[in-house]
């Protein structure tokens, strides 16, 4: 597995060993011994499907905020997406930054997202499948997320977009921005 730093403590790009042939390929979407070597020990207790029809889905900027913060693994089996993160860790040198990295059925990357960031991803190609394994359960309790489109993380979705309208749900369209979120997340060197 290649791992890639990205700037951001603890956020990583990775890309698995795929082995290929004329009958297609075969991969380890998850080893727990390697990523923990690559100093991951998440014991992830969740994993999730989403599915998107159309170019242009928007999903997120999401989170889960302390007792259930989640830290995830997340990649696309089917199409493609431009997935964005942004930081929310109080502390962290990329506090309020964000950072992408375009994930797809064809390039086999992932990306593991430490808990302290705010996630969300748009679709790029038609009939995209995206999943990803989370380290605590769902709580609506502690669901939160910051709007997509917030002037102060600057967020440069244009390209994904390519002139489209994002298609958003409605609770994403109403979620606040980072400036009226106090973050309960707290970066820890």
């Amino acid at each position: 597995m290649q791992v890639h730093e990205t700037g951001f403590p603890g956020l990583l790009v990775l890309t698995p060993k795929v082995f290929q042939d004329e009958r297609g390929f075969f991969l380890e979407s998850y080893n727990y011994d390697a990523f923990k070597r690559i100093g991951i020990s998440c014991d992830f207790v969740q994993d999730n499907h989403a599915y998107s029809k159309d170019v242009g889905v928007l999903r997120g900027l999401h989170f889960q905020t302390p007792p259930r913060a989640q830290a995830k693994l997340v990649w696309v089996t089917r199409g493609a997406v431009m997935d964005v993160v942004v930081d929310l860790r109080k502390g962290s040198p990329t506090f309020g930054k964000w950072q992408h990295v375009i994930l797809s059925s064809v390039n086999f990357k992932r990306m593991f997202i430490p808990a302290g960031f705010a996630h969300g991803y748009v679709t790029i190609m038609p009939d995209t499948e995206f999943q990803y394994k989370v380290d605590a359960p769902y709580s609506a309790e502690h669901d939160g997320g910051i709007v997509w489109d917030d002037p102060d993380t600057g967020v440069d979705w244009a390209s994904a977009l390519d002139g489209r309208t994002p298609v958003l749900s409605e609770r994403d369209k109403r979620l606040p921005r980072l400036v009226n979120f106090n973050s309960p997340f707290n970066f820890e060197g």
